[in-house]
C-alpha cells in the first residue's frame, strides 16, 4: 500500500494530471506526469480499467505496480503527480516488465516536462 500522502485521492486530482501533465506511452503503460510548486512528496495514482479484464486481473496489475512505484516515488522531485494508466498488454506483463517499463515512462515524461 502506498503511504495516504502518496496518493492521489480524488477524481478532480487524477483529471488535472491526466489533463495538464506531460504523457508517456510504453508498450504496457501510459505515464502522465505534472510537476508543481507544492513542497509536498511525490504523489501517484493509478489507472486499470475494465476493458484489460476481470476484477482480479486488475488488481494483480495494481499490486505489481505499487511496490515499483514507492521506490519511484522517492527520486522524483517533491510536488510531482503521477497517473499510470494500464494498456492490455500489462495483463501478462511479470513485475520486471513493468517496472521497465514504468522506468522509462517516467524518464520520457520528466524529459517532456522539462522542456
Amino acid at each position: 500500500m502506498l503511504p495516504t500522502a502518496a496518493r492521489l485521492h480524488t477524481s478532480g486530482e487524477f483529471a488535472a494530471v491526466v489533463r495538464s501533465g506531460r504523457r508517456a506511452g510504453t508498450r504496457r503503460l501510459v505515464v502522465h506526469l505534472l510537476t508543481t510548486d507544492r513542497q509536498m512528496p511525490a504523489r501517484a495514482g493509478f489507472v486499470v480499467s475494465g476493458k484489460i479484464g476481470g476484477s482480479v486481473v486488475r488488481h494483480r496489475i495494481t499490486r505489481r505496480l505499487r511496490p515499483i512505484v514507492r521506490e519511484r516515488l522517492a527520486t522524483l522531485p517533491p510536488g510531482t503527480d503521477l497517473v499510470i494508466r494500464a494498456l492490455p498488454a500489462a495483463a501478462d506483463a511479470d513485475s520486471a516488465a513493468l517496472a521497465s517499463d514504468l522506468g522509462s515512462g517516467i524518464a520520457s515524461a520528466l524529459r517532456k516536462a522539462a522542456r
